[in-house]
């Protein structure tokens, strides 16, 4: 009698064809954020929102929740679920400041990637070879990359700085602007023109003191589009991740790739935790300084719907609302409510378009909710305004996110073999 192997893949549904490809509808929605911004800018009389400072803030802010969601893509593309991104990050906080110390920030990089890869080999042990639940697996690694730098900074740091705790002085990356344009911009920001200053903002905020990471890491998105997306390679670990079985059947080697993908996977995490470390305006290493980035990072992940572009929105939308607040406090924060009411505004129009009717009746109640906030106070309380931006992201991301779609044998305990 023939026997049926379980799969996590049970039936292959032809993707809808997009009205838009994928880059024009981000292009889009960049658009129009940045006209939101704009208007809410102008009617508010808060010039925080577009300022070059909030979006310089911005972008160091979310460098290392971009590198973390990064991290999760490849993993869980492969079908490895990593929750150990945290304990990833803070292994590499520690191996940053360490190599940075001895040898220069590139070298300190190069130590944060190797730790966090070495977080991530501890992972892809537990779950592919072992077949342990990906999520256990995780916290354990989670648990053990804050022992372990506990450990290592007592062991290291105390001698050198007097504080198991903290790290001496470490070298930082110098950064580099484009002075020219940076000069012309600024020129234009500070002449208070509607949409023109608004632009030239936040457009001079991400092209003055740049550090070459924050570089590298805008350039791993594409870069992990291209070698996901478009190369033989990037199919085979896809599939791993989408059904490992029949990926076996037509002689992938499920196992290499799943190792290889963790391997990646932490060493942007590892990568991620340096930018906390390396950047002139971070801090050198501190215990457990990452504060859950890597738990945001995985958010962000999802939010983008496992894939580079959405991710990257994410991020940047988390980063700019801590930068926001760092920046402008109170008043910003106030303001940002007034966008985030005319931003689902236009989710509403999306919503409807689209026929989804209880997502744009959720987005009707958040912006009534939210504008009812704006109008009844004058300053919000000193104690809420710091997370009072992540409440509005929060609310942002749940009525605007999109269908989710993750890899299908994302998390599956796939045995070798499993299907002979």
């Amino acid at each position: 009698m023939a026997t049926t192997v379980s799969s996590p893949v049970t039936m292959a549904i032809p993707p809808k064809e997009r009205r838009f490809p994928g880059w024009l509808r981000g292009v889009l929605w960049a658009v129009g954020t940045i006209a939101v911004l704009s208007t809410a800018s102008y009617l508010t009389g808060n010039t925080d929102l577009t300022s070059s400072s909030t979006s310089q803030t911005a972008l160091r802010l979310a460098l290392p929740i971009l590198l973390a969601a990064l991290g999760g893509l490849w993993s869980e593309r492969a079908g490895v679920v990593n929750i150990g991104l945290e304990g990833m990050m803070i292994l590499g906080t520690w191996g940053a400041a360490w190599g940075s110390y001895y040898a220069g920030p590139w070298v300190g990089l190069i130590a944060a990637c190797a730790f966090g890869a070495l977080g991530g080999l501890l992972h892809a042990i537990a779950t592919v070879t072992f077949g342990v639940n990906h999520i256990v697996s995780g916290v354990a690694i989670n648990l053990l990359g804050l022992g372990v730098t506990k450990y290592l900074a007592h062991l290291v740091f105390q001698p050198l700085s007097h504080n198991p705790r903290q790290s001496p002085v470490v070298p930082k990356f110098d950064t580099y602007s484009a002075s020219g344009l940076s000069s012309w911009l600024g020129d234009l920001e500070h002449q208070q023109r509607v949409v023109i200053s608004d632009v030239a903002g936040i457009v001079r905020g991400l092209i003055t003191q740049v550090a070459p990471l924050t570089m590298l890491a805008v350039l791993l998105v594409p870069v992990s589009y291209l070698l996901l997306w478009r190369t033989r390679f990037g199919l085979r670990l896809r599939s791993c991740g989408e059904n490992p079985v029949a990926a076996e059947s037509l002689g992938v080697n499920v196992y290499a790739y799943k190792y290889v993908a963790v391997l990646i996977s932490g060493a942007f995490a590892g990568a991620g935790g340096a930018s906390l470390v390396l950047l002139k305006d971070g801090a050198d290493y501190l215990e457990n300084q990452t504060n859950g980035r890597g738990y945001i990072g995985l958010a962000a992940m999802i939010f983008g719907n496992w894939r580079p572009g959405g991710l990257l929105s994410g991020s940047a939308l988390f980063g700019y609302t801590d930068g926001l607040q760092l920046s402008g406090r109170g008043p910003a924060v106030l303001a940002l409510l007034y966008a985030a009411v005319l931003l689902l505004v236009i989710v509403v129009v999306v919503q409807l378009v689209r026929r989804r009717w209880f997502a744009a009746g959720a987005a009707v109640l958040a912006a009534g909710i939210l504008y009812a906030i704006y109008y009844s106070v004058d300053e919000l309380p000193r104690d809420l305004t710091p997370y009072a931006p992540h409440f509005v992201t929060l609310i942002v991301l749940a009525v605007a996110s999109q269908r989710l779609r993750m890899p299908q044998a994302d998390g599956f305990i796939y045995r070798r073999g499993q299907g002979s």
